[in-house]
Order: C-alpha cells, then sequence, then structure tokens
C-alpha cells in the first residue's frame, strides 16, 4: 500500500525497472529492496550495468558545460523549489525512509527536515561563494582569489541515512555549479529513487538538462566504477573506516580528491559536576536512536568514580522503560537493525564482550515472536568495560553502550576518550566552566565534533560536519564546506603601464 502510494504522488516511477528518464539508467541485474521492519519484499529494482554507467557520465559531462554557467543565485533557485518539494512531500518521504531502513518514524521525518534544512543553507550559500581581495607587493597590481567549480561529484551513501547525507553533498555541489552521481546503498534503493525524482521533476520544470543530478544503483563494483574514473574529480564517500581506506587510495592514485565520512566510537564524558537527569536522556538518545546504528551514536561513558553508581543505577531504570517494535509506530523507541548480517555482527560483539572480561549489566539479545518476524530487532545492551579491550576499540553499528570509570580530573577522561583510532564526534556533561574549555582547548577532544551538555549525535546543519584520525578528515553540510567542491584560483591584474616582477627581481632586454 505504502509503495502504490508513493507512485500516485510521483516520488516512485510505476516501473521501477529499466531506464525511467529521470536520470537513471537501468538495464542490468536485478536486487530485492527487503524492509528490516518485518522482512518484506518492498520491491525489485533493476541496477545500472557498466554501459548504463558510461551514459550516465557522458551525460553528466554534457549536462556541466551548461549548469557551470547558470549564475550562482539562480542555481540557488533551483535548490529553493527542491526544498518546497520536499517540505510538500515530508510525511510520504519520512515513511519511506523509516520503513526502508528501519529507523523510527520521528527520526526518519527528522531526516527529511535534514534534507530541507541543507536546502535554506544552500540558497543562501549562492549568493555568498566569496574569495578574497589580497594586497599586491607590486604597485598597481590587483590580487584576488576566486572559486570554480569542480565538475562531476561522486558521492556515495551508506544505509543509515539514505537520503540526508545525499542532500548534504548535493545541495553544496550544484549551487557550486557542480554535476553529481549518487550511488546509494543497495540496502535502501527506493529512498534513492524517490530523491532522484523529486530533483529531476525540479530540473525538467526549469528546462535544464538532464544529466545535472545522477543516480546508479549497484553494489561496490559501482563505486569501484566512481573512485578509478578520472572524469569525477571529487569523491565524497560515507561508510566504514575499511572502506574509506580503500576510496583514498584509489583516488589518490589518480590524484583527485575525497570527502570522506567514515566511522565513530564516540564517547560522553560525565563529570561529577554533570547534570545526571539531562546526561541519562543524552546517552540513552544517543545510544539506541536508529538502534545504534548512526556514525554518531554514543559507544562509550566515560563516567568519574564518584557518581559512576548513579549514572549506571539511571541508565539500567531508562533501559527498562524503552519499547522495541514497528517503528512506524510513534509509542517505539527503538526499530529493527537493517538485515540479519547486523544482527550476527552485533551478538558477537555481545559475546567478545564477555571473553574479554566485560560484564554485561543490560543483558542483549534477538526478540522473537509477534511483530518481531523479521529477525532484525535487538535489545539495547549495557557493559562494563575498560577502554583498551579490543572490541570496545572497535566500532559495532548497533545499540550496545560501553561504562568506562575513570579517576582523577577531567584530563584523564579526555586522554581516555582520545585513546580510539576513530575521531567523529565527542560530548562532556559538567556545569563546571573549567573542565568545560579544557574539553574544547587544544589538549582536550581530538574528534571533529566537541559538544558540551548536549549528546554525541543530532549535528545541525550550520556546523561543518566530519572528523579526524580514522574518520577521514571530511567535511560536510555546514560552515565553508562547500570550498571542498570548488577549485580555488589566484588571480593577479597589472593595470600599469610596467611590468614589474614579483620578490624585486629585474629581468631587461
Amino acid at each position: 500500500m505504502m509503495i502504490q502510494e508513493l507512485k500516485e504522488l510521483g516520488i516512485l516511477p510505476t516501473n521501477l525497472g529499466s531506464s525511467t528518464g529521470q536520470n537513471w539508467f537501468a538495464t542490468g541485474e536485478d536486487i530485492t529492496s527487503n524492509s528490516p521492519v518485518d522482512a518484506q519484499a518492498i520491491a525489485t529494482v533493476t541496477c545500472s550495468s557498466h554501459d548504463d554507467y558510461n551514459q550516465i557520465c557522458a551525460q553528466a559531462q554534457q549536462a556541466y558545460a551548461t549548469w557551470r554557467l547558470v549564475p550562482a543565485p539562480q542555481r540557488g533557485e533551483v535548490i529553493r523549489l527542491f526544498g518546497e518539494k520536499l517540505r510538500a512531500l515530508k510525511p510520504a518521504l519520512g515513511k519511506l525512509v523509516s520503513y526502508e531502513m528501519g529507523k523510527s518514524l520521528q527520526e526518519g521525518m527528522g531526516e527529511v527536515q535534514e534534507m530541507i534544512d541543507i536546502c535554506d543553507f544552500a540558497v543562501g550559500l549562492s549568493r555568498q561563494l566569496y574569495g578574497s581581495t589580497i594586497h599586491s607587493e607590486r604597485p598597481s597590481h590587483r590580487m584576488y582569489d576566486q572559486y570554480h567549480p569542480l565538475g562531476i561529484v561522486g558521492i556515495i551513501s551508506a544505509f543509515n541515512f539514505p537520503v540526508a547525507v545525499w542532500a548534504w553533498n548535493t545541495a553544496l555541489a550544484l549551487i557550486c555549479g557542480d554535476v553529481v552521481i549518487w550511488k546509494p546503498s543497495e540496502k535502501t534503493p527506493l529512498c534513492a529513487i524517490a530523491c532522484q525524482r523529486i530533483l529531476a521533476d525540479v530540473l525538467k520544470h526549469k528546462d535544464l538538462p538532464e544529466g545535472i543530478s545522477n543516480l546508479v544503483i549497484g553494489d561496490k563494483v559501482v563505486g569501484e566504477w566512481m573512485v578509478n574514473d578520472r572524469h569525477i574529480p571529487l569523491i565524497s564517500a560515507t561508510g566504514s573506516t575499511r572502506m574509506g581506506k580503500i576510496v583514498a587510495q584509489q583516488v589518490a592514485g589518480r590524484l583527485g580528491k575525497t570527502i570522506l565520512e567514515l566511522g565513530g566510537n564516540n564517547a560522553i564524558i560525565i563529570t561529577p559536576d554533570a547534570d545526571l537527569n539531562m546526561t541519562t536522556i543524552g546517552a540513552v538518545f544517543g545510544a539506541v536512536g536508529t538502534a545504534g546504528q548512526r556514525c554518531t551514536s554514543t559507544r562509550r561513558l566515560i563516567i568519574h568514580e564518584h557518581v559512576y553508581e548513579q549514572v549506571k543505577a539511571s541508565l539500567v531504570k531508562a533501559y527498562a522503560q524503552l519499547k522495541i517494535g514497528d517503528p512506524l509506530l510513534p509509542e517505539n523507541h527503538v526499530g529493527p537493525l537493517i538485515d540479519k548480517m547486523a544482527v550476527e555482527h552485533y551478538l558477537d560483539a555481545l559475546s567478545e564482550i564477555e571473553k574479554q572480561g566485560g560484564k554485561l549489566i543490560v543483558a542483549g539479545g534477538v526478540l522473537t515472536g509477534k511483530g518481531f518476524e523479521s529477525g532484525c530487532y535487538v535489545k539495547p545492551a549495557i557493559a562494563e568495560v575498560e577502554n583498551h579491550y579490543e572490541i570496545v576499540q572497535k566500532e559495532t553499528f548497533a545499540p550496545i553502550l560501553y561504562l568506562i570509570k575513570y579517576k582523577g580530573d577531567v584530563l584523564d577522561a579526555i586522554a581516555i576518550q582520545n585513546d580510539v583510532k576513530q575521531g567523529l564526534s565527542s560530548a562532556i556533561m559538567t556545569n563546571n566552566l573549567r573542565e568545560a574549555e579544557l574539553f574544547l582547548s587544544a589538549q582536550g577532544s581530538d574528534c571533529g565534533i566537541a559538544n558540551v551538555n548536549i549528546g554525541t549525535s543530532g549535528a545541525e546543519i550550520g556546523g561543518a560536519f566530519g572528523g579526524e584520525k580514522d574518520t577521514g578528515g571530511g567535511r560536510e553540510s555546514g560552515s565553508d564546506a562547500w570550498k571542498a567542491y570548488m577549485r580555488r584560483q589566484t588571480n593577479t591584474i597589472n593595470y600599469s603601464t610596467e611590468l614589474p616582477l614579483a620578490q624585486g627581481i629585474t629581468f631587461n632586454l
């Protein structure tokens, strides 16, 4: 019924196979999108063949020649119209995100809202692609720098945010004068088709050429075509650290550019001066939201010994109140994991915790029976561990929260927090100004995101999103992240009747 409604709204095509005429060519093999909510096959989707990919790339190059000449404010008008369509279609698209990916309906709606927000941000940005004027050392000379579009931007996104991450990249890339080719996760192809159609309708309405926004569906082979394609100067890839390292090496081998948003192992430090009621809410949502499948999910709580038992008791009580089930029902807090492979990783992690000396204080397990027929619903778990355990050093994409006790001052807690390979998001709960400022200082958190008195997840559009170390170093969304989608050019203009050289060099003929 949901799919039929989406087709009637024009979000999904009547025929999900073959070419749709919406900058998406598909004549390859078929894949089936299965919902983790109820194990139902939602639809069969046809993937892109290598010939399809080549056709898409040629179309993208042709469209770029036109799109880069459109004034940036006019490009902003296209994104404004896209945002308006998203507002109108938010309930339907949010429901699809929830059903195909498995996150709660509130989070599905929130993800669509992120798309709307980045459109708003990009519209304003379209009149702010500033360069700088620079004083020249030579008389009667003027220097300045400016930014030009790169060309084709390749976007490789993950299942956990099937629409928002694409929108972050696409809104900025299009504002900057680039065109995009998107390879979504093969686990959430319908969300991608829906987004592609919505934007393609806007582009068609504005009489713009096909090829400005493009979609290729398939497995990792499609991603390999993209990362090795010299016609794509920038690859923005979201996924595991393992995947990111492969992408980085292959793109660097052809001297291309990358934006990498990879794994996280995010911690909240809880000091004796923390507001413990607020801490519990932030920690629980961070740990169980999207069933622990956010790159910003809270994995570790680093708790001072003076408040450790109190925090632990509060968390155990809160976990007992969690409602697990169909994410489309608003009363449920936690939906399913994406598939049974994710469930296996979850169970393996629980086993490793105990093997390595940890103690489960809220036991996990797979839920069965009515409402849990998909086999993808699991219980959020809490374990007491040491930070050096091998399993704690890894990112497990599941609702497992680690409790780690610390002694001493906040610098001791920060040292524990930073002692992992990943560096995405971090937070401290404290009402002590000194602790907060130390956490945000050069000797504090080594993550790309550092929060005070909020959790690790829930980044706003206005700030640059990304992390350090094994998280990849990329930045998307707000602030000046737009610069990654453009090439910088320095210009010098001589308006004198002489030709003085820099550094005082003379050259006379």
